[in-house]
């Protein structure tokens, strides 16, 4: 299975892969993004590992069975021939109705199909008032027209 665009990354190439992810992952289906990720893939999230795609999927349920009405920005921080490395921010609330913001970096690895191999993510995040929200748009995909996360200034 290939998952273009490939490595050896451009600029370009670089900013495609990451709207992509970002695009999986706000559609918030753990079996269709854990596609992306080779069947071998390595993570970190926060103190959490995961090793095989199997692992990741389950992960990724977990992840948004309990953020609620996720919503999540990705921005290219730097890129080399098969590594790129992104920062990020999303919001979500929990079963309560607590809003929080998260902030975190990812550094991933491709293999020669554009499968992720390793995603090592660090975060942060804190509670937020609803008020303060910044992502309104309806779940789903990020529309083009929505700021980036250098444009709110995160």
């Amino acid at each position: 299975m290939s998952r273009p665009p490939l490595p050896p990354f451009t600029k370009q190439t670089a900013i495609e892969k990451v709207r992509l992810a970002e695009d999986g992952w706000n559609s918030r289906d753990a079996a269709k993004v854990a596609l992306a990720y080779s069947v071998e893939t390595r993570w970190r999230n926060r103190a959490e590992f995961a090793n095989g795609r199997a692992e990741a999927e389950a992960f990724l349920t977990r992840k948004w069975n309990r953020e609620l009405d996720y919503r999540l920005i990705k921005e290219l921080w730097a890129f080399t021939e098969n590594r790129i490395a992104v920062r990020f921010a999303y919001e979500y609330h929990d079963d309560s109705g607590q809003w929080f913001r998260a902030y975190g970096n990812e550094n991933w690895e491709f293999n020669e199909d554009g499968l992720m191999g390793v995603r090592l993510a660090c975060i942060n995040e804190h509670p937020i008032a609803e008020s303060e929200r910044k992502f309104h748009w309806p779940l789903g995909r990020r529309p083009d027209d929505v700021p980036s996360l250098s444009d709110f200034g995160f």
